[in-house]
C-alpha cells in the first residue's frame, strides 16, 4: 500500500503588499536573501503560527517599512500557485495607509522606490510582474509550473 500522505501537496503560503500612489506602485530591490537578489519584488514575508493571511501582511508591512494598515484596508487582490516549488502567494493591496514607507531591513534590501505602473523595472521578479499585471487587470489567479 502506498503512504497517500507522502503525495500531498506541501504548500508554503507567502503574503505580498500592493502599495499604489499616484499611478506608483512601490517596489523593493532584494539584496542578500539567497533568492532573486539584485531583483524586484514588493514588501513581503511568510506566516507566523498563529496568525491570519492578513496579519501577516500588517506585521511585514510595519516590519520592513514602518507602514501600518489596518486590517480591514488590506484588500485580497490575487493569488497565484507556483506549483514547481509548492508555493502559494496571496497578493494584498493596501487601500489606505499610515506612514510613509522607509526600508528598515538594509541587510536585506538595498533599494525601495516607487515605479511608474505601466514601466517597471526590468530586473522585477517574474511573479511580481505578473501579480501587478493581475491587478491591473483585476484578475485574480495566476498559475506557474
Amino acid at each position: 500500500m502506498v503512504d497517500a500522505q507522502k503525495n500531498y501537496f506541501r504548500v508554503i503560503p507567502a503574503v505580498f503588499l500592493i502599495l499604489v500612489r499616484n499611478n506608483k506602485i512601490l517596489l523593493l530591490r532584494r539584496t542578500n536573501t539567497g533568492h532573486m537578489d539584485g531583483h524586484y519584488s514588493m514588501i513581503a514575508g511568510h506566516l507566523e503560527p498563529g496568525e491570519t493571511l492578513r496579519e501577516a501582511m500588517q506585521r511585514e508591512a510595519k516590519e520592513e517599512s514602518s507602514v501600518s494598515v489596518a486590517l480591514d484596508d488590506l484588500e485580497l487582490s490575487s493569488i497565484d500557485h507556483r506549483v514547481v516549488d509548492e508555493r502559494v502567494n496571496y497578493f494584498f493591496v493596501a487601500r489606505k495607509w499610515e506612514g510613509e514607507p522607509q526600508n528598515l531591513e538594509p541587510k536585506k534590501c538595498d533599494d525601495l522606490s516607487w515605479f511608474n505602473l505601466a514601466n517597471l523595472p526590468e530586473n522585477t521578479i517574474y511573479y511580481i510582474r505578473e501579480a501587478i499585471e493581475n491587478y491591473k487587470k483585476n484578475k485574480r489567479y495566476s498559475d506557474f509550473s
